[in-house]
Parts: C-alpha cells; structure tokens; sequence
C-alpha cells in the first residue's frame, strides 16, 4: 500500500522516515501541521509487531498532537516522533545522539520530547544535537521538566470534571476508579486520587510499576486482561490507545472514561459506540493536555511553575463546555472536540 494511500494520512504535511546503520536507528518523524507553529509532540520508542503499525502510530499521534496544541491554545502544530525498538538497537548513546540529529535536520519544524519509552535524561542526551527539544530540567522556579506529573494533574481534573457532569458528586471520595497504565504519567494520577479519597484498582504489564505504586499506596491491583471491565465508577486508560473497540465497549461498566492515553478510540464510530451506552468520554488530547502545556512554557521561556498550573487549570473548563454541548444536541463528545480543533486550525491558516 502506497503512503500516500494510507488512512491516517489526512492532511500530513510531511512524514520522514530515518535509517542510521551506524547506530541501528529506524524511527518516523510524522508532521501533520505547522499552521499553528512548529509542529510539537513527543518522541515514543516501542516494539511494533511491523513497520506499518510504526507508521500507523505515528500518523495518528501527530494528528492528535495537532488538535490537542489547537484546543489548549498553543503555539504550536502537531508533530509526532516514534523510535523502534529492537534487541539489536538499544537505547544507546550513539542511538539519541542520531535522532537529535535527525530532528536538527529538520530545522526547527519539529520540535520533540519525551513520551513512552523515553525519559528528561534521553532528552538531555538528545539536546546536545538539536535545540528544538523540550521537557528537560530548569533551574529556580522557571517552567521545565519531567512533563508527566503535569498531565497527570490535568487528568485528575478532568476526572473530577466527568464525575461532576456525568455522575452528579463534587467529590472523588469512595469512588472506585481503575487506572489502566501506571508508568509516569499513571502513578503520579494514581497519588492524586488517592489523595481525593478514591478507591484505586490498577493494572500494568511492568510489574515494576505495580510494585512502586503498591510501596507508594493502597491499591487493588486487577490482571491487565480485565482492568476495562472492573466495576467502577471510572475508568482512566493511562497506557497505549486502541482500547475503545466495538468488541470491548459493550463489556464496560464504568460510567466515565477518563484518562491520559492517546487515541483510546480505536475509531470515530467508538465514540458514537460509548455514547449510546451512556458512558461520558473525556476526549483524550482534551484532558492529557498538561505535559505539552509545560513543554510550550518551558520551550518558549520566560515562565514559572505558577502559569503552567493556571493553564492546566483550564482543562476541565473546556471538557464542561464539550460536556454540555454533548448533553444538548446529543453528539458523542470525540466528533464535538474534533470539529473545535478543525474549526481553530482554519482560523489559524487564514
């Protein structure tokens, strides 16, 4: 099948792919768009059982990249970076320096960070070939850093904001929530709900991050096969996408979905799918906006820790404006959130 063919393609404006036989390096740099600013979004480094699932990836998360910068107002596009992985490439020194060198290459139309398998101390290693790289350590009080617990926050806010409109409670307290994925991201999210009093069931194929949360809090930890189906209040996918399919919805129970992975939709048909079910979805690159929002503080300079917060803290206002467009005209809250992100990007190109 030819690229230009592919369904997730879209309007892509470019799509690189980058071969270092030196290193062992095969990774895809997808850029969806630069209307907005330079295309952002983080670097993935994952075992794909093929090449075309590594493409398939990387088209869809820089679509979501772009919608999800659109929608929190940032100045930037949407870009998306994915590393293979393979027991003949490890994630060497030699291996980063060769993508810092392949983002430089691309002048400042990508602009990469980290994202699941990847770490701020790859970034460090990655800085020191490109400067457009964010998500790494800052000195005082000036915005930077690990991104994770950021998103993590604007979850559990957008978790209090779905609990509110879809259940009627102003408090987590008592509610029984599941959290697919406890790796940065989920554990951070898991310690603030727990904080709110919430009753936690987790699941993770690490089982080094089941142990860390379990050290860290009280937790009920569920098999990976079953985490979906738990009989919950809510369900938080905080792990890879693909996990909202017409063969898993009809077994839900939870009442709201809400939670950090990207693209938990496996199609737009799945939102309509949730939707007659009754179950409130969270869009995803609506709540898990608060990483890039301190990627885009600290990229751009000149901001503190407290402007970061002000700007998370926006993420539950705009999910209660999709709620309650979706509760009037009764459209699946994925199709609302898309058409407003449309509707900024053209704005922004003309």
């Amino acid at each position: 099948m030819s690229v230009f063919s592919h369904a997730e393609l879209d309007d892509h404006e470019s799509l690189h792919f980058i071969n270092d036989a030196s290193t062992g390096l095969r990774a895809i740099i997808a850029i969806h768009s630069t209307v907005l600013g330079p295309a952002a979004g983080g670097c993935r480094r994952w075992s794909y059982l093929s090449d075309a699932e590594a493409v398939t990836d990387a088209l869809r998360l820089s679509r979501g990249m772009t919608y999800k910068n659109a929608v929190a107002e940032l100045p930037f596009g949407g870009g998306k970076a994915v590393i293979l992985s393979s027991n003949t490439a490890p994630k060497s020194p030699q291996l980063l320096a060769a993508f810092g060198r392949a983002v430089d290459s691309l002048g400042g139309k990508y602009v990469t960070a980290e994202d699941v398998g990847m770490s701020v101390d790859d970034m460090r290693q990655v800085q020191q070939h490109t400067k457009f790289v964010s998500g790494l350590p800052q000195s005082g009080a000036n915005a930077g850093g690990d991104p994770s617990p950021w998103t993590a926050l604007g979850v559990y806010l957008g978790i209090a904001a779905a609990v509110k409109s879809r259940l009627e409670k102003d408090s987590l307290k008592d509610l029984k929530i599941a959290i697919q994925g406890v790796g940065h991201v989920g554990a951070h999210l898991c310690q603030l709900l727990h904080d709110a009093g919430a009753k936690l069931l987790v699941a993770d194929v690490n089982r080094d991050n089941l142990n860390a949360v379990k050290t860290a809090i009280p937790v009920e930890v569920v098999a990976p096969a079953n985490i979906l189906y738990a009989d919950v209040d809510v369900l938080a996918p905080c792990a890879l996408g693909n996990v909202l399919t017409s063969a898993t919805i009809p077994k839900i129970k939870a009442k709201v979905i809400a939670g950090a992975a990207n693209n938990q939709l496996s199609t737009l048909a799945d939102g309509a799918r949730l939707a007659a079910r009754k179950i409130l979805y969270a869009p995803d690159y609506v709540i898990n906006a608060g990483g890039i929002i301190s990627v885009s503080h600290e990229y751009y300079g000149a901001s503190s820790e407290d402007q970061v917060r002000a700007d998370v803290e926006k993420i539950p206002h705009r999910l209660q404006s999709i709620f309650a467009e979706s509760s009037e005209s009764g459209r699946p809250t994925n199709e609302l959130a898309d058409e407003y992100a449309r509707r900024l990007i053209a704005a922004g190109r003309k």
